[in-house]
């Protein structure tokens, strides 16, 4: 491009601009725009470091991922022995209850087997009640069956003698006062009855 061409272009560019405008600056909007430049160069270095220190702490690892297992396995382990412990302490109680369960039923068989074992006393009075009873049933045979008087009055008080406050022993007593009042009353030498019923 050539200088008259330049100059003509110049010459152009003149003509189609404005007229220049008076621009009035003051003293104290330099000084404040000057502050904010300084405010400003000063602060971005600052928010700058900051951003990237938060960046690089944050893309630092807290702790090696081999920390972060182990500390998961000793977690898992405390919880293991926790849970063992508290299965210990159940198995335990379940020991104990089926101990308790088992000394129960045993107690109750024993009451079960002391209650069917029958009083003594009673076994004692039922089997002198029935030696009573046969000692009147040979007696009642001697007397009625056997037409045996004299043997079964001796039977009769011998009965009385030995269970004397049996009921068989009073019924011992109306056979020989049944005996006395139907046999005829005999004497001897010396005008004395030949028997009498011991009533005693």
């Amino acid at each position: 491009m050539n200088d008259d061409k330049l100059e003509k272009l110049l010459k152009e560019a003149d003509c189609s601009a404005d007229a220049p405008v008076a621009v009035s600056v003051s003293l104290s909007d330099l000084r404040r725009r000057a502050g904010r430049r300084r405010v400003a160069l000063v602060a971005m270095p600052t928010v700058a470091a900051v951003v990237i220190a938060a960046c690089i702490f944050s893309l630092m690892p807290g702790k090696p991922k081999a920390d972060v297992e182990q500390d998961r396995i000793a977690a898992i382990e405390d919880r293991i022995k926790q849970l063992q412990a508290s299965t210990d302490a159940t198995l335990n109680l379940i020991r104990e209850v089926l101990a308790d369960e088992r000394e129960q039923r045993r107690l109750d068989r024993l009451e079960a087997e002391l209650a069917s074992i029958p009083d003594p006393v009673e076994e004692i009075q039922k089997q002198v009640d029935k030696t009573a009873f046969i000692l009147l049933y040979q007696a009642d045979r001697l007397y009625r069956e056997l037409n045996q008087t004299e043997s079964a009055v001796d039977a009769y008080n011998r009965l009385i003698e030995l269970f004397p406050n049996n009921r068989w022993a009073r019924v011992a007593r109306q056979r020989l006062d049944e005996i006395q009042k139907a046999k005829p009353q005999k004497t001897s030498f010396e005008g004395d009855t030949l028997w009498k019923p011991q009533n005693s």
